[in-house]
């Protein structure tokens, strides 16, 4: 048996920009995506701290180091610039498996920059 669990988290990055028309996705900065083992092209939930809108998307890689985090498409709607957001990918586990796992937490400060530790 599989059961889901959190494997990684970036928690409160700021909303860089909201791109209504683009195809739809999250481009966040390489540098974020690498820290909390999140791929290009994986799904991932949207949980906005400033409206309480939770959603998911895929996501799209932003240049290293650039702080980006912006939402594309129809989520560009649920989101405006500034906003607080946790974006968290899952991982299915064994039992077994999840026993010993602990999920990456990458924390930044307001301008989406590693924060020591992370």
């Amino acid at each position: 048996m599989l059961l889901e669990f959190l494997h990684s988290k970036i928690h409160r990055a700021t909303v860089t920009d909201a791109n209504l028309n683009y195809v739809g996705s999250i481009t966040i900065d390489e540098t974020l995506l690498k820290a909390a083992n999140i791929k290009a092209g994986q799904k991932v939930d949207i949980l906005d701290v400033n409206n309480g809108e939770r959603f998911q998307t895929y996501v799209i890689k932003g240049a290293p180091n650039s702080g980006c985090i912006c939402l594309n498409g129809a989520a560009a709607r649920k989101v405006q610039p500034g906003d607080k957001v946790i974006i968290v990918s899952y991982a299915y586990f064994t039992p077994e498996e999840a026993a010993d796992f602990e999920p990456t937490v990458v924390m930044v400060d307001d301008k989406n920059r590693l924060l020591h530790g992370s």
